[in-house]
């Protein structure tokens, strides 16, 4: 997991452009236009973004589409997955120890 991805993405608007992103490729004035962001912010923000792999540039022409890759968030779940793992393993002994806890009181 590389830290830089957090980074990138704790800035609100990065944020916002990742999320209308999941929605498939968007140019940078699609991205101002939705976010009502000047263009110049948004292709600053777009470096950031390309910069730590989360999107790639797509040339059409004379566009450049900005999509998402799935490496980054597919490395965020795998890290997450150990949280989840340690979460789930808690949890199942806190299952253990009320139910034992409900048989000592039927006793």
């Amino acid at each position: 997991m590389n830290p830089a991805t957090l980074s990138a993405l704790a800035e609100p608007n990065r944020f916002q452009m990742v999320e209308l992103l999941r929605e498939g490729p968007l140019t940078v004035g699609e991205l101002a236009d939705r976010l009502q962001v000047r263009q110049p912010q948004v292709s600053k923000h777009l470096k950031v973004l390309q910069e730590v792999e989360i999107v790639e540039v797509i040339p059409s022409a004379n566009r450049r589409y900005y999509k998402l890759r799935p490496e980054p968030f597919r490395q965020m779940d795998d890290w997450l997955d150990t949280f989840r793992s340690m979460w789930e393993e808690q949890l199942d002994r806190l299952g253990d120890y009320l139910k034992q806890l409900q048989e000592e009181q039927n006793k």
